[in-house]
Parts: structure tokens; C-alpha cells; sequence
């Protein structure tokens, strides 16, 4: 169950960076000066530059209507810099069907502050360095996961199967590649 609910706020985290807009918005005038130089302070980095910094991994989630929750996570884990770092990095991103899948509440909960640790965890477990094809990941039997874990790939019916997810369309990026996926990545139990 903890590692569901891992894997639940991972997913979460990462459609809350995809659902996000590229662009900042201008604190309120109701907001205090204290509360706009907190949120200017926890929001800066790579992934707020204004202008075009090129396609990443995190703005193809951005502009991709069916990954809003996986964007949504993303943000709620606070990993949107990580997501446009040089790379190259390889994305398995599951669609908002994917996370509808999990069972009820579970993004709910990995979305909350007290999660962020477990929701990053789940996040990470989704990503890989490296740029490879689909046709390419049938060569190898476990992938290192960026949170120290490793995913298993099997090849069913000619398909590379990540964690027992199947690859519904690959976007490169400039720094690396999104494999959309149809299920949420769970990282094992310990």
C-alpha cells in the first residue's frame, strides 16, 4: 500500500508540471510582499526562464493536454527544474487515464505537502538518463531509474514493456525523449 501510494503521487506530481503554463503570472495586488518573495523564492531555476529555452521533456508535458495530471504532480513535487536540466533524459509519462486507474484517492493524497517526499519518490522512478527509442529499450532487461531503483523491460508480442507499461508514442525533446505511457510506474516495496 505505501509504495502505491508512492507511485500515486508520483504520477500526480508529474501531471500537475504537465497541466502547468509556461508562462509566469503576476502576483495579485492581495497578495503581501512576504507571500510574493516565498512563492518568487521556491519558483526559480531552468524551468521558470521566461522566453524560448527550446523543447524540453517538461514543456512537451506542459502542452500535452492528456499528461495535465502528471503536470499537476510534477509541480506538486516541486521537480520541474530536474525536468529540464541538459540530459539527456528518458520521460515515462503516463496519461491522465493512467492515473485514473490508481485506486480512489490516491492522487488526492500523494498530492498533499506531506507527501512531497513519496510523490517525488514515485516521479523519479519514472525517469531514466539517457535517449533511447522504443525500438532500442527491447535490448535491455532493467532500466536505472532516476531515484535509485531500477524498472524491469520485457519484450511482449515485439513491444518493450516498461514495468509491465506499454509505450503508446515516443516525442523527442531537446534533451531527451517522452515515451508516453499507459500505466503509472509503482517503485518496489522495500
Amino acid at each position: 500500500m505505501k509504495t502505491l501510494k508512492h507511485l500515486f503521487l508520483g504520477f500526480a506530481c508529474l501531471t500537475l508540471i504537465l497541466s502547468c503554463k509556461t508562462e509566469n503570472k503576476e502576483v495579485t495586488s492581495t497578495t503581501t510582499d512576504t507571500q510574493a518573495e516565498t512563492e518568487s523564492s521556491e519558483r526559480t531555476g531552468q524551468a521558470f526562464i521566461e522566453g524560448d529555452v527550446g523543447t524540453t521533456v517538461l514543456s512537451i508535458a506542459i502542452g500535452s493536454k492528456d499528461h495535465t495530471t502528471l503536470v499537476a504532480a510534477v509541480q506538486a513535487a516541486q521537480l520541474e527544474n530536474a525536468l529540464v536540466n541538459a540530459g539527456p533524459l528518458m520521460v515515462f509519462a503516463p496519461t491522465n487515464e493512467a492515473f485514473a486507474a490508481l485506486p480512489e484517492g490516491t492522487v488526492e493524497n500523494l498530492l498533499k505537502p506531506e507527501n512531497k517526499d513519496a510523490l517525488a519518490n514515485i516521479l523519479k522512478y519514472h525517469v531514466t538518463p539517457g535517449n533511447y527509442s522504443k525500438d532500442f529499450l527491447k535490448k535491455f532487461k532493467k532500466l536505472g531509474q532516476a531515484n535509485n531503483g531500477y524498472v524491469k523491460v520485457e519484450v511482449v508480442d515485439g513491444e518493450p514493456m516498461i514495468g509491465g507499461a506499454r509505450i503508446l508514442a515516443s516525442i523527442p525533446a531537446g534533451n531527451g525523449i517522452v515515451h508516453v505511457i499507459d500505466k503509472v510506474l509503482l517503485p518496489p516495496t522495500e
